[in-house]
C-alpha cells in the first residue's frame, strides 16, 4: 500500500521483472531529434521507456526527456475532449464547455465551409514545432489559402535559408558535420539540444579519437562543457569573425584553390558596368537566355591558360583549363568582368582580425591563430579515402578527397536579424576550405543537397486566389527573383504574415511571429479564423507576449473580437489555450501514427536516405485525436481535390490509409519503405496496403544505404544525381555549383535600384532591399542596434534551451520539473557586481521594450557582455495544471517580455526580423540590469491571472503519484 511522504521507492528497480512486459517499438517526440525507443508496458499502460539499440539514429542511447515520456501520457495538464469557449466570457477567461467530436467538425466544416467558398485567404493554418509540414501544407494549398506558416520563421530558417541558398543543403536534418573522420570541430550558436543524441554520440567518438574541439558562443554550457577550447564571443557578432577569417585564408592562401575553381561559382565572372546587368554574371548572348537562380548554365569564365573567355559549364572544367580567381578582364564586346572570388577578396580586404576584434570582443591573434588552424588542418592534414567517384562532367576521380575541419552551427546563428548573411559566410568559409561534402567536413543526408536556388517556387499569384480552389503551387517555397515574390501588382503583400513579400523576400518558412499583430491591425487585410497547432503564441512562442496577449483580445468598433475565430490545437492546457474559442485536444506521440518522411523532414544518415513513423502504442486518453485524422476528416468533409473522388466521396478512411496511399507524384509517397503490392519495393513504387505493418515489425524505420561512390560529393557526384532524380528527390541531375557570389540576391538589388526591368519594391522599402541583399556576404550590427540606445542598454540578452526541457512542452512532466523548476538570469560577475547585482538575489531586465523582475545567479561561463537564462521555464499562473503558486509562474520567466515584434525606422513599422527572410530576431534584444529593492516582492514580474481548470484534463499530481503507487501492489 502507497504511504504517504514515506522514503520507500514507489518503485524498485532493481526488483522488477519482464514477466508480463510487452515491448514495443516508436520513436520518441520529447525533442526534435526523433530518436527510436523502446516502449514497455504492463496491463496495457506505459511502465518504461528506453532506447532502442537497433535504430540508425540514436542505437539505444536515450536521453532525460526521452525517458520521461511516460510523464507526458499522465500529465495532469493533459486535454482530453473538445471545448467551446462558453458563451459570453472573454478570451484568456479560460471558460469553456466540452462539445463533442461531431459538434466540432460540424462548427469547423461550417466556417471553413463558408470561407472556402467566398474568400479563401481568410482562413490561416500556423503550426508549431510539427513533424509533418508535408500535409499541413498540403491542407493549406488545397483549401486555397496562402496564409500557411511552419515554426521555422522564429526559429532558424536564417540557418535554412542561408546554406540552402549558398551550399544547397544545411546543418541538422539535411546536413552535418562527418566527425567520424574530422580532426578539427568548430560548434558555433549552438544549443543543447539540437540533434542530442546523435550529437553526443558523435562528439564522444570524436574525443575519444583524439579530435580538437572548439565551442564558440558567448555562453558555456553543455555540448561546450567537454571542448577543448571555448571562445566567447558577443552575440549578434558571429559573422564578423567568419569576414575576419576569410580574410586571413584568403590572404594566407590557406584556400582550397582547385575546389573553387572546380566546384563553385568563384570563378564565373561578373558583369561590373553599371545597367540592368550590373553585378549579374555575364554570358553568351549566341547560347540561349542569362543564367539565373533557377536555370544557370549560361556563364562564363576567364581561363588563363588559353588567355581568353570560356564557358564555365561545362567547357571551363575540362583539362588544361585553369581558370582564373583572380584579376579584371574585359569582354570580347568591351564590358568589364571579374570573377566572382576576386569580388570575394575585395570584399574581404577590409575585414581584419582587427576589426572584427572591436566588434566580436575575441582577440585578433586568437582570430589569426584560430584561422591558420583551420586552414592548416584542412589542407595540410587532408587525406584520400579509396573510393572511386564521376563528376558530373564524366571525370572519373580514383580516390576522394578528404578535408577533416568541420563545423556545427544552429540559432545562435540564425535568431538574429543579421542572421542570414552570417550564415552565408559561414557557408562561404566552409568553401573556401573545400569542406563540403568530403569526408571529415560537412556531409549532406537525402533529399539534399538541392538545386540552387531549389526549384520549389512558393505560391505567388493573387490572380489564384479563387472560391473552392486549390492554389497552383504551395505556400511555401524559395524565390529566385524578384517575379516570384507574393504581392499584389502595387507591391503590397499577399500574405497576412507578409512573408515572401518585398519586407522579407525569402522568407521560406514563413513568419509565424508576424500573424497575430497584423491580423488584429487587418494589414493587409482582415481574417475570419485563425487555427493554430503545437505553438504556444500566447506565452513563449510569442514576442512581446504581454501586448500579443491584449491584441487577441482586441475588438473593433462593432464589438466583435479583430481575429473572430481563434482555434487553437493542442495535446495540454497552454497559456494560448486559453484564449481558444475552440479547443481541439491532440494526442501524444505514443498515441498516434505519424511519419518523419522524405517529403518533408526525414531522419536520413550520411550514407543513405532513412524514414521513419510512430504507431500507437497505447490507446489515445479521453476523447482526443490526432491533428492528422483531424485534418484527414476536414478535408474530406470539405471535398478538396486530393481527398475526394470524382463523386465526391471520400478518398482516404483515415490518416495511415492517407500515408499509404497519397502519392506525390507516381510511385513516390509519404515513406519509401517496403513499396509495391508485395512489399519489395524501395524509394519508389506502388501503394503497399502493408506498409505500416512492415514498418513496425522493422522497428519503425526504414534506411537505405547507397552506394559508396555516392557518398560524397554529392552536388558534383554523377550517379548520385542520377540517383536523387530517379526517385523524385531532384528534377534534375546537372550539377549544383556552390554560390560563393548570389545572383539571386543580386536581382533583388537591382530591383531595388531601380536598374532591372519587372517587379519594383515600394520607394520606402527600396534602400533596406539594396542595403541587405548583398550578393557576397557581409556583416551589419542586428537591426535592433539602431533603434535603442546601445549605452543605456549595454548588454545583449539570450536564451538557451536545455537539454532537460524542450520549448514549453515539459514544464509539466513531473520528472522534468525536478531538474528545472524555475530559472535564472546568468550574468558574469564582474557584469553583475558593477551593476550592484547581488549572486541569488533580485534584479529588474529592462530593454526599450519592457522589463522584467528575476532572480540572478553569477556564471563565468558567460561573456561579460551577455546575460541569459533558459528558454520556456517560466509558465503562466495555472496553466499547464501547475499549481497557482508553482516555481514556474512565481520564480520563472521569460525573457520574451524584453523582446519586441515590430521595430520602428523612417519607412514604418517593421517586423523585428531579418530583413531577408524574415527570420525573428530573438537574440538581438538590448538590456541593462538594476537592483531590485529589498522590499519588493520575491516573485517574477510580470505576472498574469490564474487560469482556471480546463474540463476534461487528466487532473492533480495524485493521480500521478496513484499510478506508480498502484503498480506495487
Amino acid at each position: 500500500m502507497f504511504k504517504f511522504l514515506s522514503s520507500e521507492p514507489l518503485h524498485d528497480a532493481t526488483a522488477s521483472s519482464a514477466v508480463g512486459t510487452e515491448v514495443k517499438t516508436t520513436t520518441c517526440y520529447m525533442c526534435a531529434c526523433r530518436c527510436g525507443i523502446r516502449v514497455h508496458l504492463r496491463d496495457g499502460e506505459v511502465r518504461y521507456i528506453d532506447g532502442n539499440p537497433d535504430h540508425p539514429i540514436n542505437r539505444g542511447v536515450i536521453c532525460a526527456k526521452g525517458s520521461s515520456g511516460i510523464m507526458k501520457q499522465v500529465s495532469p495538464a493533459r486535454l482530453t475532449q473538445p471545448l467551446l469557449r462558453k458563451a459570453g466570457s472573454q478570451r484568456g477567461d479560460g471558460e469553456f464547455e466540452p462539445i463533442s467530436w461531431d459538434q466540432a467538425f460540424g462548427i469547423l466544416s461550417e466556417r471553413l465551409g463558408k470561407i472556402r467558398a467566398t474568400d479563401p485567404k481568410k482562413f490561416a493554418l500556423f503550426t508549431g514545432r510539427d513533424q509533418m509540414q508535408a500535409l499541413t501544407s498540403l491542407f493549406a494549398r488545397q483549401f486555397g489559402t496562402p496564409n500557411y506558416a511552419a515554426h521555422g520563421g522564429f526559429c532558424s530558417v536564417n540557418m535554412a535559408a542561408g546554406m540552402i541558398y549558398t551550399i544547397g543543403g544545411s546543418f541538422w536534418e539535411f546536413g552535418g558535420p562527418d566527425l567520424d573522420r574530422s580532426k578539427l570541430f568548430v560548434m558555433i550558436g549552438t544549443a543543447e539540444d539540437h540533434h542530442s543524441n546523435p550529437m553526443k554520440l558523435a562528439l564522444g567518438k570524436f574525443k575519444r579519437a583524439g579530435g580538437r574541439f572548439i565551442s564558440i558562443n558567448p555562453v558555456r554550457t553543455g555540448y561546450s562543457a567537454i571542448a577543448d577550447e571555448w571562445i566567447p564571443i558577443r552575440p549578434g557578432t558571429d559573422g564578423a569573425l567568419f569576414m575576419a577569417l576569410l580574410h586571413e585564408l584568403i590572404t594566407t592562401g590557406l584556400i582550397d584553390r582547385e575546389f573553387l575553381q572546380r566546384y563553385t561559382n568563384a570563378p564565373q565572372l561578373v558583369t561590373l558596368d553599371e545597367g540592368e546587368r550590373e553585378g549579374l554574371f555575364a554570358f553568351d548572348p549566341a547560347a540561349g537566355p542569362p543564367g539565373d537562380g533557377r536555370n544557370p548554365h549560361n556563364k562564363l569564365a576567364w581561363d588563363l591558360a588559353s588567355g581568353g573567355v570560356v564557358h564555365a559549364y561545362p567547357e571551363g572544367v575540362e583539362e588544361g583549363r585553369l581558370l582564373a580567381l583572380e584579376g579584371n578582364y574585359r569582354l570580347p564586346a568591351g564590358a568589364r568582368v571579374a570573377p566572382a572570388f576576386q569580388l570575394l577578396r575585395d570584399r574581404v580586404a577590409t575585414t581584419t582580425p582587427e576589426w572584427a576584434a572591436e566588434i566580436t570582443g575575441i582577440p585578433a591573434a586568437r582570430i589569426k591563430a584560430l584561422a591558420r588552424e583551420m586552414g592548416e588542418t584542412a589542407l595540410h592534414q587532408s587525406f584520400e579515402l579509396p573510393i572511386p567517384w564521376t563528376d558530373a562532367w564524366g571525370k572519373r576521380h580514383e580516390t576522394t578527397q578528404g578535408r577533416p575541419v568541420a563545423f556545427h552551427a544552429m540559432r545562435g546563428l540564425a535568431a538574429h536579424s543579421n542572421g542570414f548573411q552570417t550564415v552565408r559566410a559561414l557557408a562561404v568559409l566552409m568553401s573556401v576550405l573545400g569542406t563540403i561534402d568530403v569526408p571529415g567536413g560537412f556531409r549532406h543526408k537525402a533529399p539534399y543537397p538541392r538545386h540552387i536556388v531549389p526549384n520549389y517556387r512558393a505560391f505567388n499569384d493573387p490572380a489564384m486566389i479563387r472560391p473552392n480552389t486549390p492554389l497552383n503551387a504551395a505556400p511555401l517555397g524559395f524565390p529566385a527573383s524578384p517575379d516570384e515574390l507574393a504581392v499584389h501588382a502595387d507591391g503590397t503583400p499577399l500574405r497576412i504574415d507578409h512573408a515572401f513579400s518585398w519586407e522579407h523576400p525569402l522568407s521560406a518558412h514563413g513568419m509565424m511571429h508576424n500573424v497575430i499583430t497584423n491580423a488584429v491591425r487587418g494589414d493587409p487585410y482582415e481574417i475570419d479564423t485563425l487555427l493554430i497547432f503545437m505553438a504556444n503564441m500566447a506565452w513563449n512562442s510569442t514576442m512581446n507576449t504581454m501586448e500579443v496577449r491584449k491584441k487577441l483580445n482586441e475588438r473593433g468598433e462593432d464589438g466583435n473580437y479583430k481575429i473572430p475565430f481563434l482555434v487553437v490545437c493542442d495535446a495540454f492546457q497552454s497559456e494560448t489555450v486559453a484564449f481558444a474559442d475552440l479547443v481541439l485536444p491532440d494526442t501524444t506521440y505514443l498515441e498516434r501514427h505519424d511519419v518523419m518522411s522524405m517529403l518533408d523532414r526525414p531522419i536520413s544518415e550520411f550514407e543513405g536516405p532513412a524514414d521513419s513513423v510512430r504507431v500507437p502504442v497505447v490507446e489515445p486518453a479521453g476523447n482526443c485525436k490526432p491533428f492528422q485524422e483531424v485534418l484527414i476528416e476536414l478535408a474530406s468533409r470539405l471535398k478538396f481535390p486530393a481527398f475526394t473522388n470524382e463523386d465526391g466521396s471520400r478518398k482516404f478512411k483515415d490518416y495511415p490509409d492517407f500515408v499509404v496511399n497519397f502519392q506525390a507524384q507516381p510511385g513516390v509517397g509519404f515513406l519509401m519503405g517496403w513499396r509495391g503490392k508485395d512489399g519489395t519495393e524501395h524509394l519508389r513504387g506502388d501503394p503497399n496496403p502493408k506498409q505500416w505493418e512492415m514498418y513496425g515489425k522493422n522497428n519503425c524505420v526504414f534506411q537505405y544505404h547507397m552506394r559508396e561512390d555516392q557518398q560524397y560529393m554529392r552536388n558534383w557526384n554523377q550517379p548520385y544525381l542520377n540517383f536523387a532524380k530517379e526517385y523524385g528527390w531532384r528534377q534534375r541531375n546537372d550539377p549544383i555549383q556552390l554560390a560563393i557570389y548570389s545572383d539571386t540576391l543580386q536581382s533583388f538589388r537591382l530591383a531595388a535600384q531601380g536598374k532591372s526591368r519587372g517587379r519594383q519594391p515600394p520607394d520606402a522599402l527600396r534602400e533596406r532591399i539594396a542595403t541587405y541583399f548583398d550578393p557576397l556576404p557581409f556583416w551589419y550590427a542586428p537591426l535592433e542596434n539602431d533603434c535603442v540606445d546601445t549605452e543605456r542598454f549595454p548588454l545583449s540578452a539570450i536564451t538557451q534551451r536545455p537539454m532537460a526541457m524542450y520549448h514549453s512542452w515539459d514544464s509539466q512532466n513531473a520528472w522534468l520539473r525536478q531538474i528545472h523548476s524555475h530559472n535564472y538570469l546568468y550574468v558574469n560577475p564582474v557584469t553583475a557586481q558593477q551593476a550592484g547585482v547581488s549572486d541569488g538575489g533580485w534584479c529588474w531586465v529592462t530593454s526599450a521594450w519592457g522589463e522584467l523582475r528575476c532572480m540572478v545567479r553569477y556564471s563565468d561561463a558567460v561573456e561579460p557582455g551577455t546575460v541569459w537564462t533558459w528558454n520556456a521555464i517560466g509558465k503562466g499562473s495555472g496553466s499547464w495544471q501547475l499549481a497557482p503558486a508553482a516555481d514556474e509562474s512565481r520564480m520563472g520567466f521569460l525573457l520574451n517580455h524584453l523582446i519586441t515584434e515590430e521595430l520602428h525606422f523612417a519607412q514604418g513599422r517593421i517586423s523585428n526580423s531579418d530583413p531577408i527572410t524574415g527570420q525573428a530576431g530573438w537574440y538581438d534584444v538590448r538590456v541593462n540590469i538594476r537592483p531590485a529593492e529589498p522590499d519588493e516582492s520575491k516573485e517574477t514580474f510580470p505576472q498574469v491571472r490564474t487560469m482556471p481548470n480546463t474540463p476534461g484534463v487528466l487532473g492533480g499530481a495524485r493521480k500521478i503519484v496513484a499510478y506508480f503507487a498502484r503498480q506495487k501492489s
